[in-house]
């Protein structure tokens, strides 16, 4: 057992905390090839990524004023990291400290590598928080930690074990179906058949699929192994579509909110959204499941509309999360196991 404490090191997008965080986090995200590939090249997208900013500012800024001025994402992210580290304690003895790098806003890869570089950290398990891969997403937040490692001169400092992936692990897979169950049980039991499930992930542009990109995949494997899980108790529909598209490129499809209005035309009532590839409330759940698409739902004539619980600090998340951080723990040979219980 290693005397110096792990690093526990979550990787996220982010979100601005406060309104006026709001600007720069669009800025870096809009401007970044590695999630959005506007046209025209580097320039094309500098030039691109401004007009976008500005012609969004004021929307999204109303948007974060909703669902109470700014992002939940740091509070939820730190919540579930150190409930990861006080299972850990009580589990196997661990001393592990939680870091947090996000990709859009602060802390950043260069604080969270020169914060553990004080706390006097070597090992490291580096845990992504989205569960389906992407090389616009967990991808990049991993070669921004390579660079970050350069920049700060701390290359080398570190020994990393990697969790970059985990839509198909049998805990979490269990613990959605689970979530699913439980909102379908909300409706009286003669309208459960007839009860929709509309599965969102956020969608990624195309280009990155059309380049092998395995996120599209990974996601449709997620929700069939929940479809799978749910067995008799599954409603008779079930549809996946995406959401949180921006910008002028081609995306997934189909978008959510045109599958809701598709829905309602046909004459479906009762709708239950299930969010996929989120693992804690944000913009996306707050506001645009809650909010935006509620609205459209209602306009098409949905008459009841609901959503799944999100995963956030709930203890049965954490536990999927320390059993995942535990795998990356006792990886290779028992004399390279770190915090090896007694």
């Amino acid at each position: 057992m290693t005397a110096r404490p792990v690093g526990l090191l979550g990787l996220n997008l982010g979100g601005p905390r406060t309104l006026s965080d709001v600007r720069p986090f669009l800025g870096r995200l809009f401007a970044d090839r590695e999630i959005i590939r506007f046209p025209g090249g580097r320039l094309g997208q500098q030039l691109l990524a401004r007009m976008v900013v500005l012609a969004r500012l004021g929307a999204v800024r109303r948007n974060y004023r909703s669902i109470g001025g700014g992002s939940p994402i740091y509070r939820l992210t730190l919540a579930q990291l150190d409930g990861v580290r006080r299972r850990l304690a009580a589990r196997r003895g661990c001393t592990v400290k939680p870091f947090i790098a996000f990709r859009y806003t602060e802390p950043s890869s260069d604080d969270a590598l020169r914060a553990m570089d004080a706390e006097g950290v070597e090992d490291v398990v580096v845990l992504t928080l989205y569960p389906h891969y992407s090389t616009a997403t967990t991808g990049s937040s991993l070669r921004e930690l390579d660079r970050a490692l350069r920049r700060t001169g701390l290359a080398g400092r570190f020994r990393f074990r990697v969790i970059d992936r985990w839509h198909d692990h049998p805990a979490y897979l269990d613990l959605l179906a689970e979530r699913v169950r439980e909102g379908v049980a909300a409706w009286p039991a003669a309208r459960r058949p007839d009860v929709a499930l509309v599965f969102s992930a956020h969608s990624l542009p195309l280009s990155f699929i059309e380049q092998g990109d395995p996120y599209a995949a990974a996601i449709a494997d997620t929700v069939g192994a929940i479809m799978s899980r749910l067995g008799r108790d599954a409603p008779t529909y079930s549809v996946l579509s995406y959401q949180s598209q921006t910008g002028p490129v081609r995306w997934l499809q189909p978008r959510t909110h045109r599958t809701l209005e598709e829905l309602g035309h046909e004459g479906i009532r009762h709708v239950l959204v299930v969010p996929v590839s989120f693992v804690s409330d944000h913009i996306e759940t707050l506001y645009e499941v809650d909010q935006l698409f509620a609205a459209a739902a209602t306009h098409a004539g949905i008459t009841t509309f609901r959503r799944t619980r999100s995963l956030n600090d709930d203890p049965a998340f954490i536990a999927v999360l320390t059993g995942l951080v535990e795998q990356a723990l006792d990886a290779g040979s028992h004399e390279e196991s770190l915090c090896a219980s007694a």
